[in-house]
């Protein structure tokens, strides 16, 4: 959509409401319906710009494919923003595309800038660990006490375990009701590495796969951060998921 055509858009919006009010209280004074809100028109209209943004922030942490559903929220009702010519979305810093989040917009060209944020869900659907039974704190994980169900892997914090062998022999550090989504920080957490130790970074991202030498700078903790120095010298931050591997996301 044009800068043009937003703020045509927008001015119907603002136009649109403002008539809608006039209509439904001649029309039923004593019980006036809800009048349409600019802003609630303003999301819509940006509704699948917001959403692919969304999915190509999802997509980008993962490494292999999964169903991602997103539900844009609506503005503060509270709100009364100026007419825009020019609306840009972005992602907050320290917002990821990921489960409960929000996503901003932004006035850059307009008589009265303005900068507000609405919620967001994204959903990820994929193939995932799950308890077959209620498990108390301290069961040491068996095959019998897992299966694999199509699950919202974003839907608490915590990375997921795809592959029942990553939980096998582990004990958990709290209780899991049946059905539940193992993470890692159901586990106690092993280090996989010590500091100035060499070890394999694998790159990846949808349809691609890279895999280079580097050197840990701190301890790799199994799924907290850490940087690692690759062959050309340069440094970057990953994830320690297995035994002197480390996982980046570019």
């Amino acid at each position: 959509m044009t800068a043009l055509h937003l703020a045509f858009a927008w001015g119907l919006a603002v136009a649109g409401a403002a008539q809608a009010q006039v209509q439904v209280s001649a029309q039923v004074p004593s019980n006036p319906a809800p009048a349409a809100r600019p802003g609630d028109t303003l999301v819509t209209l940006l509704a699948p710009q917001l959403e692919k943004m969304a999915r190509e922030g999802a997509a980008q942490a993962l490494s292999q494919p999964a169903r991602i559903e997103v539900q844009v929220g609506q503005l503060d009702p509270r709100l009364k923003l100026a007419p825009c010519d020019k609306i840009e979305p972005y992602l907050p810093a320290h917002q990821a595309a990921w489960g409960r989040t929000r996503i901003g917009l932004r006035c850059v060209q307009g008589t009265r800038l303005w900068n507000v944020s609405l919620p967001m869900t994204v959903q990820v659907w994929m193939k995932a660990v799950v308890t077959t039974a209620a498990l108390p704190m301290g069961t040491t994980l068996e095959a019998r006490h897992l299966t694999l169900a199509e699950v919202d892997i974003a839907a608490e914090p915590g990375v997921a375990l795809l592959k029942p062998s990553q939980a096998l022999g582990r004990s958990l550090v709290r209780s899991l009701p049946a059905g539940d989504t193992l993470r890692q920080s159901d586990f106690k957490a092993r280090q996989w590495f010590a500091a100035g130790e060499n070890v394999k970074v694998v790159a990846s991202g949808p349809g691609w796969r890279v895999v280079t030498e580097g050197q840990a700078l701190s301890a790799g903790i199994e799924g907290m951060p850490v940087k690692v120095k690759v062959e050309s010298g340069r440094l970057l931050q990953g994830r320690a998921v297995a035994d002197r591997e480390v996982e980046v996301m570019l």
